[in-house]
């Protein structure tokens, strides 16, 4: 990896992990994600769970979910990153 490139944090590996999976991540974001997953086993692990996760839950009929969940799951995740409200 070239030595300009900033190397990535587990913490924004996390953040960035969806838009990764979806191949929505700028070239230079991806080649950060990919050094940093080639050296952290940990976030390899995670990477793995999220692959699996979305596996698994792309297998559940759209009536396990409740009347009203889709919508309160996607402001809960839309929300988690902004800062509390005061």
């Amino acid at each position: 990896m070239s030595t300009d490139v900033e190397q990535l944090s587990c913490r924004e590996l996390v953040e960035l992990v969806t838009d990764y999976l979806e191949d929505d991540l700028s070239e230079e974001e991806r080649v950060r994600f990919d050094d940093h997953i080639d050296r952290c086993k940990g976030c390899r692990a995670y990477l793995e769970q999220m692959r699996t996760t979305i596996t698994l839950l792309g297998r559940l009929p759209a009536e396990a979910l409740p009347p009203g969940a889709e919508k309160e799951l996607l402001a809960a995740f839309r929300g988690w990153r902004s800062p509390p409200q005061r």
